[in-house]
């Protein structure tokens, strides 16, 4: 069977992408192809991203920033926004066979407890992530 590819866009590809890539590696890496990047790449991958999947096993402290305009003329079966930005900039990607929205808050913003910020978007992109490979024209 033809292994899906997925991608994950968010604007810096810092925090929420970065960590949906790395959920969907994890726990579904036998399935499906996934990378993620952002529409202005940060070019680094937020410590408390890295730090909110370590908690659950997951190390993606080798991730990298990577721009959107590295994979536009990639086929994807399935391109996920995960900020309403990317959305905005990206409302349509070229050969996907289906585009998803999540307007996810992004974690960098507030004033107390961004570790626990962080795990909440965690848990949230992990929730989707197994709602989205449980519909049944994502499954692998």
């Amino acid at each position: 069977m033809t292994r899906k590819r997925i991608l994950f866009l968010c604007t810096g590809n810092a925090a929420r992408s970065q960590m949906a890539e790395g959920l969907m590696r994890a726990f579904h890496g036998d399935e499906v192809d996934v990378v993620s990047a952002g529409s202005r790449p940060a070019g680094w991958v937020h410590p408390l991203a890295i730090g909110a999947l370590a908690e659950i096993g997951i190390d993606i402290s080798d991730a990298q920033s990577k721009g959107a305009d590295q994979f536009i003329d990639q086929r994807f079966d399935v391109v996920v926004t995960v900020c309403d930005s990317a959305a905005q900039d990206c409302p349509l990607w070229p050969g996907a066979a289906r585009i998803e929205h999540w307007p996810i808050e992004d974690p960098t913003f507030g004033d107390e407890n961004g570790a626990a910020r962080f795990a909440a978007t965690r848990d949230e992109l992990r929730r989707r992530i197994e709602e989205l490979m449980e519909t049944p024209n994502v499954e692998c």
